[in-house]
């Protein structure tokens, strides 16, 4: 290898015009002529001293000091270049999690920290535990972030559907925090690039306790600059009215989330759509016809409206109110029967004009694909903290988008969570709007530091810092954190693997 000055020297007989005959000064040195035989003595009896001295410009001189000694000349050449990461020598030392409670549900907020002093942020999907999290720590303690691919498939296997998914979720979308950092590029330029600039999105709406509420409730979001709206109606909505329902009376209709609820015949919330035999009658279609009737009058038909948390009803049910929504034009209808009855789901789509969606506790490309490949809904909703991540749900996405099928995306979170939707989402191609659970949160975009406004007349702008190109706002976060938990507390307990975790022999 050649020393720095062996790469900078003049071949033999080449002189530098612009340094000056030794013993004159530059002055007299402009008055010379081209032939001035003064000229031919130049350089070539210049020493070492003076070349340097000239060369002083960016500390050159001082790398000449290190003649012979490459390393260190590499060393002073890069000293500008940022040393805060070294991404192959960067490891994980530690996994915390902190509980946010009304953000606008309860989310658990991950915390993996490095050797090196870069922080990644994750969250559990709402409604989880942290402990799904936490398990992962012990696969995780020493190994490179950046290997994000490679990590994800080691803990995969402890992912499941719906809400058991968080802790996998989340580390991964941590592991694409560090990753970018590490590399100072944001995430969807590790995706591959992005298809936009703005993430649209759609803002799920409060009903109220009137139309007169909910339409000031709507007419809040389209003034805040929303262009895309979702609503809930269902037959909760219906069970204090006499002769809408059918075998009604045995069941908490209006407790669909209550899973402590005990009922007469069983728990409705666990009880699934079929084995309810719940039925609406004519009157109580009437009655959904004129509650969607008038907030479509309240929304306008410029603006796409879906519908969502329709109660546990069976197929036939299903596609009788969907029918009779077809004036409405809606943008979808959002989990009217379980995801997994695949032939279930095909039957409502091939019944109905109105598009057909489900997703939000799928994990896995698997599922997804199962479900593409049947036909069986319109469009497909994953929420990215159970569908395996930002790169898995990408995936998900990809194939969906190759089918010609749109994605809509689910999301009831904290801006950590996000923003990892956001990234995902542009670099997605196929992807329609990324929902709002949180518009009515107060200080929810303050909970991060990064990107300020988040959502900014109904869009996100993608950020182009490092990562996820936000970070906890500790000082606004610790105003959220849940009654009786700790703060990013120590989880030494979880450091030690004591499982065989091979699903093969």
């Amino acid at each position: 290898m050649k020393s720095i000055l062996d790469r900078f020297k003049l071949p033999p007989g080449m002189v530098d015009p612009n340094l000056p005959v030794q013993g004159q000064s530059q002055h007299s040195t402009a008055s010379k002529t081209a032939g001035s035989p003064d000229r031919t003595n130049r350089l070539a009896t210049t020493d070492r001293r003076s070349f340097m001295q000239k060369s002083m410009l960016g500390g050159l001189s001082l790398g000449l000091a290190f003649d012979k000694q490459p390393e260190r000349e590499l060393e002073f050449i890069t000293q500008r270049v940022s040393r805060d990461s070294k991404p192959s020598d960067l490891r994980i030392t530690d996994l915390r999690v902190a509980i946010l409670s009304g953000v606008p549900f309860t989310s658990p907020i991950i915390r993996i920290d490095t050797n090196q002093g870069l922080v990644g942020w994750g969250e559990v999907r709402d409604g989880a535990s942290a402990n799904y999290a936490l398990m992962l720590k012990s696969r995780l303690l020493g190994k490179n972030p950046c290997n994000v691919e490679q990590l994800f498939k080691i803990i995969k296997p402890f992912g499941g559907q719906g809400r058991a998914a968080g802790g996998v979720c989340g580390v991964e979308m941590a592991l694409w925090d560090l990753a970018g950092k590490a590399y100072g590029v944001p995430v969807y330029q590790m995706l591959g690039g992005k298809y936009r600039d703005y993430v649209r999105l759609y803002a799920d709406t409060p009903e109220g306790k009137s139309y007169d509420e909910f339409a000031v409730n709507m007419s809040k979001r389209r003034d805040a600059g929303y262009t895309f709206m979702k609503m809930d109606f269902g037959i909760g909505m219906l069970a204090d009215e006499k002769d809408t329902l059918v075998n009604a009376k045995n069941w908490s209709v209006k407790q669909a989330y209550n899973d402590q609820q005990p009922g007469k015949i069983g728990n409705y919330a666990n009880t699934r759509h079929p084995f309810t035999r719940i039925q609406v009658t004519k009157k109580g279609l009437d009655r959904l016809v004129e509650h969607v009737g008038k907030v479509r009058d309240i929304v306008g038909y410029e603006t796409p409206l879906a519908a969502d948390h329709f109660g546990h009803f069976d197929v036939n049910t299903a596609i009788q109110i969907g029918k009779a929504m077809e004036p409405f034009r809606l943008a979808w209808l959002e989990d009217m029967v379980p995801w997994f009855y695949y032939d279930q789901w095909k039957q409502i789509s091939d019944a109905i004009e109105t598009p057909t969606l489900t997703g939000e506790d799928m994990f896995g490309k698997e599922e997804f694909v199962k479900l593409i490949d049947k036909r069986a809904t319109d469009m497909i909703h994953p929420d990215l903290a159970s569908s395996g991540g930002i790169l898995e749900t990408k995936k998900i996405g990809d194939y969906a988008e190759e089918n010609g099928i749109p994605m809509a995306m689910h999301f009831a979170g904290s801006p950590i969570c996000m923003m990892a939707n956001v990234h995902c989402a542009a670099a997605t191609e196929n992807f329609v709007a990324l929902e709002h659970h949180g518009v009515d949160v107060d200080k929810w975009e303050d909970i991060v530091t990064g990107l300020k406004p988040i959502a900014d007349k109904g869009f996100v702008r993608v950020p182009d810092k490092p990562g996820l190109g936000v970070d906890l706002n500790e000082d606004v976060a610790k105003s959220f954190l849940k009654k009786g938990n700790t703060w990013f507390a120590p989880t030494d307990m979880w450091n030690t693997r004591d499982s065989w975790d091979r699903e093969w022999s």
